[in-house]
């Protein structure tokens, strides 16, 4: 059976409506941001468009991104992991975000809870571990969940700590934070958790560590993933 395709409705092209949806959850961009630089290459379209936008393809885009992960080489993420969380304000309240990384800075997993307690870091490292398998080493700040978790689940003998190991995790925050500032916070912890799994699939998938390559190659991956997001959910 083929899949259906999701663009079928929308007048709009799906061109378009790609181009929307990366601007806005790519870049620290508001929506009204992305209307103006829409409509300055002659696309008329309104800012509420774009918000129907990321919320109804977000997931499929992401979903896309991640089934191409599927081809990476075994154990390709699971020599080190790095794991950190922050707080986020929302109506008041300060739910947690929990996050972990790969030791390229490859975002794995992006957790929304109220709490920091054990049974968040079990629920955080059994969705992690579901989806990426089991890591050779874990490196953690020293908050005591994570070894209480991890005494659970039996592997605590693959936790790291130290005041200076875990900055790969700790700067994989610095883009959601833009994202957040650019979005004036968030209003529920359900549209939270949405967005931070979107965000995290389509940064891994334009990270190409610029600073590690040279000109011609991080050329060359940037057509590679511009053309690759352009081909996402084609009918």
């Amino acid at each position: 059976m083929e899949n259906k395709n999701p663009f079928r409705y929308f007048k709009t092209s799906p061109e378009t409506i790609r181009l929307a949806v990366m601007m806005y959850v790519r870049f620290p961009l508001s929506l009204r941001n992305v209307e103006d630089l829409l409509h300055e290459r002659a696309i008329d379209i309104s800012h509420v468009s774009v918000r129907y936008w990321w919320s109804r393809f977000g997931p499929i885009f992401a979903r896309d991104i991640r089934k191409k992960q599927i081809n990476r080489p075994q154990n390709y993420s699971n020599w080190k992991w790095h794991l950190d969380e922050v707080f986020v304000k929302i109506n008041g309240e300060t739910p947690y975000l929990w996050r972990a990384v790969d030791h390229e800075g490859e975002v794995l997993e992006a957790y929304v809870s109220k709490r920091r307690d054990r049974k968040a870091a079990l629920t955080f490292l059994k969705k992690l571990m579901k989806r990426s398998g089991q890591p050779h080493v874990i490196v953690t700040d020293r908050l005591r969940s994570y070894r209480a978790a991890m005494k659970i689940i039996g592997n605590e003998t693959t936790q790291e700590t130290g005041r200076w190991l875990n900055n790969r995790c700790k700067n994989s925050h610095l883009p959601f934070r833009r994202r957040e500032r650019a979005m004036l916070k968030f209003r529920r912890p359900r549209s939270f958790q949405k967005f931070v799994s979107i965000h995290s699939s389509i940064h891994n998938h334009f990270n190409h560590d610029r600073h590690l390559t040279n000109r011609e190659t991080f050329d060359l991956q940037r057509n590679a993933a511009l053309t690759e997001w352009q081909q996402f959910s084609a009918a």
